[in-house]
């Protein structure tokens, strides 16, 4: 209290002083001499910078400018710290592993746009295949749930888990989606789950089998032993029965060990594969088939010099499969096959295998890879899903996709 009374004192001496100056200026300007205007000015100075500094200190200060001069005292500038923390929050949005959607309106339809690079790239040319439908079905999403979602890719349909959360922004409800696909990981696991059926199956049944093999040929060997002691006839029927008991035997071993090959797969082994000499090695093991059949399979890659990370043995294998599987569906006219190998708009490696047979009902389709299942009289259910598994082994999908003509379409994706 008492420096803001010696403040007011100084301010009312800075005026009276200024006061007298003016009068003085008033008296000499009848005689108007420069020298003595000058100082008069000069003089005038001092009070009225006393009065600057006490006004200047008897003013309110608002709170900005406390915040101000106290990151000044500090030596850190507010607004440049804020400037980094909004920077940093845009680089984590931007690259954040889940693709964020904003959708206008609190429920039911609005727009939507993407808000991050997982989101645009998603939206891009190579995987959404229609990304106007997938807008609607995320803008028809209710806040607050969690739920797993499908739609078209340029890969086939692909599977994703979006959660949504309301907020308001600026007065203007909206919501906030996040999406992520999950159809690769849903796939390896359910490899895995299958893979790890298969070997407790086929293990438990090899244990039962093995035995009743061994069991039914030691049997037939005791039995011709014994001939000349049995009647012709009940001779005759018992070798009959041991016989068709040791033939079924060995055909289920059989059976079962073809299953074994499911999960038994050696781990890939990567390396760069120039897909035109593989294709050539290919071309030279199946063509004479596909001739004596009186079809033909063509092999094409562009550009030339394409090339991938896989193992070698493992994706002729995969082609292998498919282009036999191929053969055997087409029995009313000469087979043909085409395997072509380019880059999809997406940026990455497409195999294509698509012959001219009738192809998979629609309402097969989603069932084909699983093992055990099989459309044919005496097929095995093998065949594709060996394939999905040697494909997901080197880090590709494999799809059906309903060809534009007549015919199978299978896509490879690495």
């Amino acid at each position: 209290m008492a420096s803001e009374r010696l403040l007011k004192l100084g301010a009312a001496a800075s005026v009276a002083g200024l006061m007298a100056l003016t009068a003085v200026a008033d008296v000499m300007s009848a005689t108007p001499e420069p020298r003595r205007i000058v100082l008069c000015c000069l003089a005038a100075l001092v009070p009225a910078a006393v009065l600057w500094q006490c006004l200047r200190r008897l003013a309110p200060r608002t709170p900005r400018m406390e915040a101000h001069d106290s990151a000044m005292h500090h030596g850190a500038p507010a607004g440049r710290e804020l400037a980094d923390t909004i920077h940093a929050l845009e680089a984590r949005l931007e690259h954040a592993p889940i693709a964020l959607f904003s959708i206008r309106n609190a429920a039911g339809a609005g727009a939507v746009a993407p808000l991050n690079a997982s989101a645009r790239r998603l939206l891009a040319p190579g995987r959404a295949s229609a990304p106007q439908d997938l807008h609607q079905l995320l803008a028809a999403q209710t806040a607050g749930q969690r739920q797993l979602i499908s739609f078209d890719t340029e890969r086939g349909v692909e599977r994703a888990l979006v959660a949504v959360a309301a907020l308001t922004m600026q007065g203007a409800a909206q919501r906030l989606a996040a999406l992520m696909p999950v159809e690769s990981e849903l796939e390896a696991e359910a490899l895995n789950a299958w893979r790890e059926l298969v070997q407790v199956l086929t293990h438990e049944i090899m244990n039962s089998l093995t035995p009743v093999a061994s069991l039914s040929r030691t049997a037939c060997g005791l039995l011709d032993e014994a001939a000349a002691g049995l009647p012709a006839d009940i001779h005759a029927d018992l070798g009959t029965a041991l016989d068709a008991i040791s033939r079924r035997a060995a055909s289920l071993v059989d059976f079962v060990g073809s299953y074994r090959s499911l999960s038994t797969v050696p781990q890939a082994q990567p390396q760069r594969v120039l897909l035109e000499e593989l294709f050539d090695r290919l071309s030279m093991l199946i063509a004479p088939q596909w001739q004596a059949l009186g079809g033909k399979v063509s092999f094409s890659v562009e550009p030339a010099s394409l090339a991938v990370m896989v193992d070698p043995g493992q994706l002729e294998q995969a082609l292998i499969n498919l282009l036999k599987n191929a053969s055997e569906a087409i029995t009313d006219k000469a087979p043909e096959a085409q395997v072509r190998a380019r880059f999809s708009r997406g940026g990455r490696l497409r195999i294509e295998v698509v012959d001219n047979g009738p192809g998979v009902p629609e309402a097969l389709a989603a069932h084909i890879f699983t093992p055990f299942f099989s459309t044919k009289k005496q097929g095995r259910g093998i065949g594709l899903a060996m394939v999905r598994h040697l494909v997901h082994a080197n880090g590709g999908t494999v799809r059906y996709a309903r060809s534009v003509s007549a015919g199978a379409r299978f896509m490879l994706t690495f």
